[in-house]
């Protein structure tokens, strides 16, 4: 078997304030293949930008810093190498697509010269030849006029332009990794349509990796290969797509299926049944498994003991009630 192209092991990122120590991403592993796609999902706050900003190594420091963990991406240890050498990597190999395109482009530069910013620096392109790329990105992302549009400001354009925008600047070096971070938050529903088979189509043809990042169902089961489900900084469950929807086994996975409008039983439902009380405080978690005061599932031990993450078929569920169900009716 090959290596995966992103093997993340046990990864710790942890934030230090006056207030004490957070760890918003606690022992962490994933891998992503050659050519895939990997959704993570849950809550605002379970860890999921900060994983993705953890393997972009964009951690703001302070009070950020990652204490422990692998990120290898192609064989190489990317939290051993050099400052210098990972923004050689950044833009190029590995790119990142930001939630928010307002924040991610300067409003005092027009959007092809920020564009041909990464092919200036990368791929050491003349101005005339970044330029020149900027447009046929432009294009490729379907902005109309992209001739005329790369001489605009973020401002002259509406909020799905300026996230293809986004977009155009994350693939124009032809990453093997994209790491998109809810690249359709706040945009419409035709426009997050078109953002998503853009994507696809986008993956097919360059053969890129992707990591989607989202809290939307609707887009994990359109668009992923495979899911990871994280919550308070914790990996709960780890699946391919098609078998976490058919047949999810983490008790708090089951409850984000059961919110999904027009979704199995939701069908026809006036009112959607919803996961009750609130993500712990990162500052103070309780003793055993993080879900505990919202599961309908908990037992004595659950208090006592945080759950590994248990292997059933080819899926990964850190719960023990689920794990010796499934365990007693393979047998």
């Amino acid at each position: 078997m090959s290596e995966p192209l992103l093997r993340v092991s046990n990864l710790v990122t942890a934030f230090h304030t006056d207030e004490g120590s957070v760890r918003a991403v606690d022992d962490v592993s994933f891998e992503v293949a050659d050519g895939q796609t990997l959704g993570i999902v849950g809550e605002s706050g379970c860890g999921k930008s900060v994983t993705s900003l953890s393997v972009m190594r964009l951690v703001p420091d302070p009070p950020g810093v990652i204490e422990q963990g692998r990120i290898e991406f192609q064989g190489r240890d990317l939290l051993k190498l050099s400052e210098r050498e990972m923004r050689s990597l950044r833009g190029h190999r590995i790119s990142m697509i930001f939630q928010e395109p307002m924040t991610s482009l300067n409003p005092v530069h027009r959007v092809g010269k920020q564009i041909g910013e990464s092919l200036r620096v990368h791929k050491g392109l003349s101005g005339a030849a970044a330029r020149k790329r900027a447009i046929e990105l432009l294009d490729l992302v379907g902005i109309p006029s992209p001739d005329e549009r790369v001489d605009s400001y973020p401002h002259e354009m509406s909020g799905g332009m300026r996230q293809r925008v986004v977009i155009a600047m994350a693939l124009a070096c032809e990453p093997t990794l994209l790491i998109a971070d809810e690249p359709t938050t706040a945009l419409d529903v035709t426009i997050q349509a078109q953002i998503l088979e853009l994507l696809r189509r986008l993956k097919d043809e360059m053969g890129m990796s992707i990591i989607f990042i989202t809290h939307d169902l609707g887009v994990v089961a359109e668009l992923t290969d495979d899911v990871l489900v994280m919550y308070a900084g914790k990996v709960v469950e780890r699946a391919p797509t098609a078998r976490l929807f058919a047949d999810p086994l983490h008790p708090y996975t089951r409850g984000l299926l059961r919110s999904v409008p027009g979704f199995g039983d939701n069908v026809g439902k006036k009112r959607l049944p919803t996961i009750e009380g609130m993500v712990p405080d990162l500052r103070d978690l309780p003793r055993g498994c993080r879900f505990q005061d919202r599961c309908d599932l908990v037992e004595a031990r659950c208090r006592e003991a945080e759950p590994p993450l248990f292997a059933i078929d080819e899926r990964e569920v850190a719960c023990f009630v689920v794990a010796d169900r499934r365990g007693e009716e393979e047998e």
